[in-house]
């Protein structure tokens, strides 16, 4: 079954992450049409079309999209009705503001913004204009965290009373083909990592009421192994080391830390464990959709517990562990969720879960560490934060709830 009426959608910039919404959009969500593709780098274009066609030889019912010759051009198509920027994190701002202006509702790969003076006025734009502004990461509506969800709404770990978050590796310049972005404004692991954690931290516990934290630059440059820039050196802009705590209303305490500055086994880089006065929870990568979900509740610590000085041995580092079954749907890579669903509410009038008040909120906690680094302070948060619906399961993979 297909959708007599899809959300028409233009993309702006196809780097590397457009790879993903490119195949989910024309293969797996129903309810999206890709009408048309731009990008400062004409090849960059061509290749995405390219891409859409082999997927249509294969079988996926879809159009071949269009060639915009510039941002401009896509915004005056009166086909178009939603504008995915997928452009660099500091271009977010300019993008996204010149599409509302033009009348286009817009997704944008996160953040929201460079910085909360942007975010704040996108959203006024927004508002102004009556225009629906969503964004990434929507990560957090795949099966992994909706699980988790779950478990914490359904009370198994009792009340959440903290967390612990940590994203350590030593730098995307050894695998990303342009990694520059990434140490100027509005990247550092922080900006660029730190949304999937603190997002789905919002999505767990709620409401962020304010930051305190510790940050810096470990090395001025950074020296590209990838290709097609090897050898090139990276001015670093952003901070690379940060650490520090989010403080939530309900009292719950999350100790965040991100780097790009650390050697660290790959297999290990994320971590994420909810604390509750029932138990404890193992969230799996927020940067992925699916699991697993882990839970240790009282009954099952007498199993393991011991004094750790007089241990012989190794146990496991999850004994006493048991896993929970995934209970929700996507749970493989599903970038373009989060857009298919904001489509959903522009056609029902309903409300949508990667909106702009969790991209507002998410800016400011992001963005709040260096704040606060700098200042030597805790920093208060100014903005609000309602959590979105949970999700639903949907008996038709890629048609999303009514």
């Amino acid at each position: 079954m297909t959708n007599a009426n899809p959300v028409k959608v233009a993309m702006i910039g196809v780097g590397k992450i457009s790879g993903i919404y490119l195949k989910n959009i024309t293969t797996v969500f129903k309810e999206v049409e890709l009408i048309g593709v731009c990008d400062l780098i004409p090849e960059r274009a061509e290749k995405g079309v390219q891409t859409v066609k082999e997927y249509i030889e294969a079988g996926a019912k879809a159009p071949v999209p269009k060639i915009y010759k510039d941002m401009y051009e896509a915004f005056n198509d009166p086909e178009v009705e939603v504008v995915l920027n997928l452009t660099r994190p500091y271009e977010h701002y300019g993008v996204t503001k010149a599409a509302l202006e033009h009348g286009k509702h817009v997704f944008s790969e996160k953040p929201l913004a460079a910085d909360m003076e942007e975010g704040t006025e996108l959203m006024a734009l927004a508002k102004e204009k009556n225009l629906l502004m969503g964004g990434a990461p929507d990560t957090f509506m795949g099966a992994g965290i909706q699980t988790a969800r779950k478990v914490i709404d359904d009370g198994l770990i009792g009340d959440v009373i903290g967390a612990t978050c940590a994203m350590i590796q030593h730098g995307p310049e050894t695998w990303h083909p342009d990694p520059d972005f990434l140490y100027k404004r509005g990247g550092g692991p922080m900006m660029d990592m730190g949304p999937y954690y603190v997002t789905a931290l919002v999505q767990l516990i709620g409401e962020a009421v304010g930051v305190t934290a510790v940050t810096k630059k470990s090395f001025k440059e950074r020296l590209i192994t990838s290709e097609p820039h090897y050898g090139e050196k990276i001015d670093v802009e952003a901070d690379t080391y940060l650490t520090g705590n989010i403080t939530f209303a309900n009292g719950a305490i999350a100790q965040v830390f991100t780097t790009f500055d650390v050697y660290y086994p790959s297999q290990n880089y994320a971590r994420f464990e909810i604390y509750g006065t029932k138990g404890t929870m193992i969230v799996p990568d927020p940067n992925t959709f699916g699991g697993p979900v882990l839970l240790m509740r009282p009954e099952d610590v007498a199993a393991t517990h011991s004094d750790p000085g007089l241990r012989t041995g190794n146990l496991p580092a999850y004994a006493g562990y048991k896993e929970i079954p995934l209970l929700f749907d996507y749970n493989v890579n599903s970038r373009a969720l989060g857009l298919s669903d904001m489509c959903k509410a522009l056609r029902t009038g309903r409300d949508f879960r990667a909106n702009c008040q969790q991209q507002y909120h998410v800016l400011e906690i992001l963005t709040s560490f260096e704040k606060s680094s700098r200042e030597g302070k805790f920093i208060p948060l100014t903005t609000h934060y309602t959590r979105t619906a949970p999700m639903k399961n949907n008996p038709m993979h890629g048609i999303l709830d009514d």
